[in-house]
């Protein structure tokens, strides 16, 4: 599977996660299996807040873009995030929803 990101300032982090050709954002499943080599499912025929393009099948991949959340104080990876090949089953890291929290003196 190949995801891009879209960033885009919201109050709700996402989670991600990969099961064959299903992928579950925010614990909402979204399977794509039924999708045959060359086509193209279009975003609007997809109930997903999250799908920011239509989403193909090539050279046997899904593929497709999905919003990114951050925070405003959002990290550079964050907010230029790299394009994804996802090839095991299971979560998927993704970047910072926020950077963290400077530390302060006297704080361990």
């Amino acid at each position: 599977m190949k995801i891009t990101f879209t960033p885009m300032r919201q109050d709700m982090p996402l989670s991600l996660e990969k099961q064959g050709d299903v992928l579950i954002l925010n614990g909402e499943a979204f399977d794509f299996a039924p999708l045959s080599e060359g086509d193209t499912l279009p975003r609007a025929a997809v109930n997903c807040p999250w799908l920011a393009s239509d989403v193909t099948r090539l050279n046997g991949e899904i593929h497709l873009t999905l919003i990114l959340p951050h925070s405003a104080s959002a990290p550079q990876d964050t907010l230029f995030p790299a394009p994804l090949t996802i090839a095991t089953d299971g979560p998927i890291a993704l970047p910072a929803f926020a950077s963290p929290e400077p530390e302060t003196e006297g704080q361990t």
